[in-house]
């Protein structure tokens, strides 16, 4: 080959295939990208959002002077605010709507072995819930408050063991409440000392 062969190969530059190929490489990895960010958000708000709605059950129980609770469906995917009404019937009540988590979110931890730092003393959902004559409901979890706005069991002692749990097979987050009704919104990083931090 002589030296104007190769000037005039090395003048061609890439070819409009080897130019798709490269922009459709790119093109994948950054929706990779852009749907694990975004699976991540959608996590966090839901996590977030069980924070909140946890938060404003303590403040109704409080408010109404009543028993309040945050009643989930693991099943459904969905939670809701629950207050106890003495008149008429003895009921628990929806107040507002049913949240629904986000498309890949589920109740749950994963494999993950051990809870948030001085919360539980084994990693598990909160206990189920309970029907108005106080039987109980499967594929729940409730936290529930007393008059007061202080997280109970089902005999009304205090407690500070209850959390709900939320992943999408990848990230984890827990909300928890302690026994002085502070609720508090972990995340699950296996690589920190610490690896449940507090958000």
């Amino acid at each position: 080959m002589n030296a104007t062969t190769r000037r005039r190969t090395s003048e061609r530059g890439y070819s409009l295939i080897e130019m798709l190929v490269v922009v459709g490489i790119v093109g994948v990895v950054t929706a990779m990208a852009v749907s694990t960010s975004l699976g991540a958000s959608r996590l966090l708000g839901d996590a977030r959002g069980i924070k909140n709605q946890l938060s404003l059950s303590r403040m109704q129980a409080a408010a109404n002077f009543t028993k309040a609770r945050l009643y989930v469906d693991l099943i459904a995917r969905t939670y809701r605010i629950q207050t106890w009404q003495t008149t008429p019937i003895p009921a628990w009540v929806t107040q507002g709507g049913t949240s629904h988590l986000s498309s890949m979110a589920v109740f749950g931890f994963g494999a993950v072995a051990a809870p948030p730092t001085g919360t539980q003393a084994t990693i598990a959902q909160a206990p189920v819930c309970t029907d108005d004559a106080g039987a109980a409901i499967a594929n729940t979890a409730c936290i529930l408050f007393n008059s007061r706005g202080i997280p109970v069991d089902a005999s009304g002692a205090p407690t500070a063991v209850y959390a709900i749990y939320v992943t999408d097979g990848s990230d984890v987050f827990g909300t928890t409440v302690s026994a002085t009704s502070i609720v508090q919104l972990w995340k699950f990083n296996p690589n920190a000392p610490q690896p449940w931090i507090v958000q």
